[in-house]
């Protein structure tokens, strides 16, 4: 816990370098922690259908990795029990950025040569509060690349081929949250 500590507050830089002031937020974030990976995803919601995803993760295969918001917050067996992408609209894969596309769509993260990801993306079409929120919910990490629905594979439309659940952890809110707050104020 120490290093995963150590690796937050290392590495941690907002994409926006905004500094909040008066009340610390209380910010949903999930800590990853396999064996081999781990580290923090935290989420603050910029606007009213706008949430800025920062992830800080080391132990990775180097290259891309699938990164999908999943159904169910339950990480247990090894991340099978966190169910599909989240998607709520019964809408096909796409990319982060594409019009058709799960809510849980997030793309890919890319892991440096050391296994290291410094991640940052504001994302357009879940919250963290009403209709399509995200607490609860989980945060999953793949073996390979997603194709954005692209690929031409079976699993293209549905998963973005992006293969095996490496690492996953659940989205919460808790005392701890106040504490990530502070931590760039």
């Amino acid at each position: 816990m120490y290093l995963l500590f150590c690796l937050f507050y290392c590495l941690w830089d907002s994409c926006s370098g905004r500094r909040t002031s008066g009340c610390p937020r209380r910010t949903p974030f999930c800590v990853l922690n396999t064996t081999n990976i781990s580290g923090v995803v935290r989420f603050v919601q910029t606007s009213n259908w706008s949430v800025e995803v920062t992830a800080n993760v080391i132990g990775l295969p180097p290259g891309p990795h699938g990164f999908h918001i999943h159904q169910y917050g339950d990480i247990t067996k090894g991340c099978a029990s966190a169910g599909g992408h989240y998607n709520p609209l019964s809408m096909n894969h796409g990319g982060p950025d594409s019009p058709v596309r799960h809510v849980g769509d997030l793309g890919n993260i890319v892991a440096n040569t050391q296994g290291i990801v410094v991640h940052c993306h504001e994302y357009h079409n879940f919250t963290l509060q009403g209709t399509h929120s995200i607490l609860g919910r989980s945060i999953v990490i793949h073996a390979n690349a997603d194709d954005y629905g692209l690929g031409g594979h079976n699993d293209s439309l549905t998963t973005g081929h992006a293969g095996a659940r490496l690492a996953c952890c659940s989205i919460v809110v808790s005392q701890l949250s106040v504490f990530f707050s502070r931590v760039r104020t």
